[in-house]
């Protein structure tokens, strides 16, 4: 049984015979249905489905303008998201006629003249039929909304995980917090401008930011020193791409298997001159000299906590075309240059904390 009452269905009879409509809307409202419209007029069939949206149809197939055939194919152009809820009215018994009613849509039959207590019993079952669907349709969509929910809540939950474990790294040696999040942006924009499909350029907006997660091995004293670093302190910095793809190999998801090549090859130069593998040119995977890019723009425009340096992105970008064909992909360089206006605008609504305040929210108030 549907939670809603049979009764209360809607029922649109489409008739060209006035004393038809009179008929069967007394022997309706007297077997307790309150929501019964009416029309002669079959040309006014679209504008009163449309309106009342009902959930059965009594149609006459014999009308002038536009007959019951007509009428049926026309709310099929109207009704794409559920069937046609129709009881057709015909005093035509030629099975002909029935199996080409059928094929239009209707789902039943009364025959004329009319038994009326055969035609309550007849539009009752239809009715209950088609609130059950209703129910089960509405039940389904309610379900989708809350998969979609769900899967949304999910999806920032990953994206909030990806950027806090990306923190973690990053805190230690750029507490903006910010730096990551930038260059992410950066990163999809760019492999959008070198061709990359839209689930691509989520990827490895996704993945960028675990680009520096190899860091949590790198030793305080090293990761911070200011000056530079000796040889031998260089030579352990440079483990942090490969305890980074270590953290993150081994995995199934086309996420961190990005990620873990682009922790691996973001060091590596176009001239064969990086770390850790010494790969050349287009044996370097275009993720890797993505981030290698990106990561060099956004540290040259924003100021390193140490160092304090930081430039326009003008010449910045002179800066990184200075290095075109040596450390840097030249065509990414060329697809740099063609989307400074975007990274710009990304920039702008992403700047960087003061070091000051982020420290002062975990200061014991009164010091």
């Amino acid at each position: 049984m549907t939670t809603r009452n049979i009764e209360d269905g809607k029922i649109l009879i489409i008739d060209d015979e006035p004393g038809n409509v009179r008929v069967f809307e007394r022997v309706l409202k007297g077997a307790g249905f309150k929501n019964i419209f009416s029309t002669t007029d079959s040309l006014k069939a679209e504008e009163m489905y449309k309106e009342i949206r009902p959930d059965l149809i009594l149609l006459d197939l014999k009308m002038p303008h536009l007959d019951g055939f007509g009428v049926m194919e026309m709310l099929k152009q109207v009704e794409t998201e559920t069937y046609l809820p129709i009881l057709v009215l015909t005093a035509q018994r030629e099975p002909s006629t029935r199996i080409r009613a059928l094929e239009s849509g209707a789902k039943d039959f009364l025959s004329k003249p009319f038994e009326m207590t055969e035609a309550v019993t007849r539009v009752k079952n239809m009715l209950e039929v088609r609130l059950l669907h209703n129910e089960i349709r509405e039940h389904n969509r309610n379900l989708e909304r809350k998969v979609q929910e769900r899967t949304e809540e999910l999806e920032e939950s990953r994206l909030e995980l990806i950027h806090r474990l990306s923190r973690a790294a990053e805190y230690r040696d750029h507490p903006s917090g910010r730096h990551i999040i930038r260059m992410s942006h950066y990163c999809s924009r760019l492999a959008q401008e070198m061709g990359w499909n839209r689930d691509q350029c989520e990827l490895i907006y996704l993945a960028s930011p675990l680009y520096d997660i190899g860091k949590i091995g790198i030793p305080d004293h090293i990761l911070s020193k200011p000056e530079h670093l000796n040889p031998q302190e260089l030579e352990v910095m440079r483990l942090h791409p490969i305890i980074g793809a270590e953290i993150l190999s081994g995995s199934d998801s086309a996420l961190l298997q990005m990620a873990e090549s682009i922790c691996r090859t973001h060091r590596e130069r176009w001239d064969g001159s990086g770390y850790p593998c010494g790969l050349k040119g287009e044996a370097i995977p275009l993720e890797g000299r993505i981030v290698a890019v990106c990561d060099e723009l956004d540290k040259l425009t924003n100021a390193h906590p140490y160092d304090g340096v930081k430039v326009d992105f003008e010449d910045a970008v002179n800066a990184i075309a200075s290095k075109s064909g040596t450390l840097f992909d030249p065509r990414i360089i060329e697809a740099l240059k063609h989307i400074m206006p975007d990274i710009k605008e990304i920039a702008a609504q992403l700047p960087d904390e003061d070091h000051e305040k982020i420290i002062s929210r975990y200061r014991p108030v009164g010091n």
